[in-house]
């Protein structure tokens, strides 16, 4: 199926630790992606689902797989913890894709590692089902992100708060690589180790620079922009990732590690979803800051490699983090002014707008998604306000918004269809979702297959498919979502 090429596992052993999967008493295939198989190039996609589950649980090895789980810190909630790592994941091998990307294959869920402390390894059913749906609805919505190759049952019992049917996802990423990877060298003040990591990033993430005499400092730049497109592009979906710590950033600009990740229903500046964010840390609005809090710590880092800078590149690196800050809301605003049918450059008022109808939705505890969509038909001016209620606030908003529209050259037409490829009918909502697992903790995959088959064409109506597309009832809201380990 795939000829592993592992270049990670040629570094020196202090980057990973060489692990064989844990043997499972019964795996059994759930779901293989086989379109993402084709896009990685591989071979013979034609096995069984029997081979396929061996294949996805670890219990047989492709040709040149070398399971290794790599090493890596990382800030958890502003503490710094020195020694982290793969503590249920291993990485299979690296797959070269026909344009010559090259990309790696995770097993999660396979067993404790020497980075396990005193977890167990393994992954419950319901996380690995979450993990699948989030990551490929993603995709579909065009999101940079790790994709899922496979989800396996494994017959066996893991036990959290209690007893759940145990599984493995398999990931498909850009790199491993994290932010965290850059501090666990840091942090020993493995500066050659530091320097082969630095190196290895470059050629792998951003071989254009690689010969340029400041390198490091462009490598820096490029994680920061890519980090800052990704969180921005999460922020307009109303996407929360619940646990952005240093050590689920990746320096390839994916959205990777979904624990207590969610969609927003009702708007809210300070919603959280993750059962232990307790303070709030993670928080929607949160997430701008904290992605330039995680950059300063990338930044940090690199510094080390420069241990005689002078106080003028210093402040060539300090500008950048600035620069970074200013692309942020830079980008925000851009994709929130899309959102709202206005595509033609940022104007001095246009931050002023968007906040107005942020804070409209948050006043009327309105569905973040479904009011971008409905929005789409109010550009027609005869066509009133719609299911909007008259406040004042909206009121005040809508005569803006009609104002920016006009600025623009383009027909009303043209602006609601653009609306309507950038604001999606469907999400991966929460409540879908934990249908979707407690259906497949009773042995039924259908609704699973259902809601991936919907969220691959998001920007669409579809007919028979409106309970995907509604907001959860009262009684159906998720006030809190939990990680797997």
């Amino acid at each position: 199926m795939f000829q592993f090429d592992t270049s990670y596992a040629r570094l020196p052993h202090p980057f990973y630790t060489r692990v064989s999967p844990a043997q499972v008493p019964k795996p059994e295939l759930i779901t293989f992606n086989s379109d993402l198989a084709r896009q990685l190039g591989a071979q013979d996609t034609n096995q069984s689902d029997t081979q396929l589950a061996e294949i996805f649980s670890g219990q047989r090895l492709l040709p040149g797989s070398e399971p290794i789980a790599m090493a890596y810190a990382g800030h958890q909630f502003g503490n710094f913890v020195p020694q982290l790592g793969d503590g249920r994941a291993l990485l299979l091998g690296e797959v070269v894709g026909p344009a010559g990307h090259r990309f790696d294959i995770q097993l999660k869920g396979s067993g404790r590692t020497p980075f396990s402390r005193n977890g167990d390894g393994k992954a419950p059913l319901g996380p690995v089902l979450r993990e699948y749906i989030v990551s490929e609805a993603l995709h579909h919505l065009g999101m940079p992100t790790t994709r899922s190759l496979a989800a396996v049952k494994t017959g066996e019992t893991v036990r959290r708060e209690t007893p759940l049917p145990g599984a493995i996802l398999t990931r498909v990423a850009s790199s491993h690589i994290r932010i965290g990877t850059f501090e666990y060298f840091a942090f020993k003040q493995d500066v050659d180790n530091l320097k082969r990591l630095t190196e290895y990033s470059i050629q792998r993430h951003y071989p254009e620079i690689q010969n340029d005499p400041q390198a490091d400092l462009h490598f820096f730049r490029n994680v920061g922009q890519t980090q800052v497109e990704l969180v921005t592009g999460w922020m307009a979906l109303g996407f929360i990732h619940g646990v952005m710590n240093t050590d689920n950033m990746s320096i390839a600009g994916e959205s990777i590690d979904f624990g207590p990740c969610a969609f927003m229903d009702q708007f809210r500046f300070d919603q959280v979803f993750s059962s232990i964010d307790q303070f709030g840390r993670y928080n929607y609005s949160n997430q701008a800051q904290i992605t330039l809090w995680n950059l300063s710590r990338f930044g940090n880092c690199l510094l080390l490699l420069h241990q005689d800078i002078s106080e003028d590149e210093l402040r060539k690196w300090n500008q950048e983090l600035e620069a970074l800050q200013d692309l942020f809301e830079h980008r925000h605003t851009i994709k929130m002014l899309e959102k709202l049918g206005i595509f033609d450059y940022e104007r001095p008022n246009d931050r002023e707008l968007i906040q107005k109808w942020l804070r409209y939705l948050e006043a009327e505890h309105l569905d973040y998604t479904l009011s971008f969509r409905a929005l789409a038909p109010l550009v027609d001016q005869e066509a009133g306000w719609g299911a909007f209620k008259k406040t004042e606030a909206f009121q005040e908003f809508y005569n803006l918004w009609q104002e920016r529209l006009h600025q623009q050259d383009l027909e009303v037409t043209a602006i609601q269809e653009r609306m309507n490829q950038v604001n999606p009918v469907f999400i991966p909502r929460n409540h879908k979702i934990e249908e979707v697992i407690e259906a497949g903790r009773r042995g039924d995959f259908s609704p699973f297959h259902e809601m991936n088959e919907v969220l691959q064409t998001p920007f669409h109506e579809q007919e028979g498919r409106s309970s995907y597309r509604a907001a959860p009832r009262p009684e159906e809201m998720v006030q809190a979502t939990f990680c797997g380990t």
